[in-house]
This record gives structure tokens, C-alpha cells and sequence, in this order.
């Protein structure tokens, strides 16, 4: 899939620059309980929509959604690749210095997070949507946006998420 000039300039990061941490907490078993955002209805209903359009493996890694069960929350892999819609707006896209990239005609900004780890959510949607990467995946840096971009691009439209 084409990917921008955006892609090529975060590409040239060092590796724990894309280090992306799983939201919730893993268990024994290795599944992840992760906070079920609470969009308005209107936000829901795209959600539901990139619910049903989202692929059944990203980066190779067979779908195994994250507890409790929601059509807001997705989840791959063991450790999980997590992504949540309807998040709110995260505060970091206010500093005018925040990293972001554009990956398949999708918009994301990038957020360190206190463990070492990065967070993208989409930007010039009408949605937010997250996806957190476990750092076992730092090797696989941003395929699960590429995998993830065809499903976001139909279900949640551009705009200015509210």
C-alpha cells in the first residue's frame, strides 16, 4: 500500500521512537481489559461502523478482542494491539509541536507515554480512534496503521471530531 512522505520521515526514528504501549493491564492469560470509551451516539454509530469494517488481522496477528466486549474496542495479537473509537480528544494535539504522521491517507498523532511507550489517535476525523501497540511489537513499528487505514478511511469520515 502507498504510503506518504509523512510515513518516511517518523520511519527515521530510532526504534523505541515507535514504542507503543497497550492500554489496560494484561493477565495471566493474556488477554487485556482496556476502558470502553463513551462517545455521544453519533460518534458510537461510526464506531460501529469501523467495528464491522476492521480487518481480522493486523500485522499478521489474528483478531482476540480485549475485555469487556464492545464494538468500540478491537484488539490483536498476544500481547494485544489495541484500538478504541469515541476516545476524547487527547490533550497533547493542542501543543503545536506534537509529532504526527500520515500513513494511507490517515492522520495520527503520536504521544510518548510515562513507560517509554507511544500512543497514535487519528486526527481530521470526526472521530478519535487509538491504537496502542505493546512493546514486544516495537520491531513492527507503524504496519498496524497501514492494516488498520483502508477501515478507518471508510467508516470514520474526515472532519473535526467535536
Amino acid at each position: 500500500m502507498p504510503v506518504n512522505s509523512s510515513r518516511h520521515r517518523l520511519l527515521g526514528l530510532s526504534a523505541s521512537a515507535l514504542l507503543i504501549v497497550a492500554a489496560g493491564c494484561s493477565s495471566g492469560d493474556g488477554s487485556a481489559a482496556v476502558a470502553v470509551p463513551s462517545p455521544d451516539a453519533s460518534v458510537a454509530g461510526m464506531c460501529q461502523n469501523l467495528d464491522e469494517a476492521l480487518p481480522p488481522t493486523v500485522d499478521g496477528l489474528e483478531r482476540k478482542d480485549p475485555t469487556p466486549a464492545s464494538a468500540l474496542t478491537a484488539g490483536w495479537g498476544n500481547p494485544l494491539i489495541i484500538l478504541r473509537c469515541g476516545v476524547p480528544r487527547p490533550p497533547e494535539m493542542d501543543d503545536p509541536k506534537a509529532d504526527g504522521v500520515e500513513v494511507d491517507g490517515v492522520g495520527w498523532m503520536l504521544s510518548e507515554r510515562d513507560d517509554g511507550g507511544f500512543r497514535f489517535t487519528t486526527t481530521l476525523r470526526e472521530a478519535y480512534v487509538e491504537v496502542s501497540v505493546p512493546e514486544e511489537r516495537v520491531p513492527d513499528g507503524m504496519a498496524p496503521l497501514v492494516d488498520l487505514a483502508p477501515a478507518v478511511k471508510k467508516a470514520i469520515p474526515e472532519g473535526i471530531a467535536s
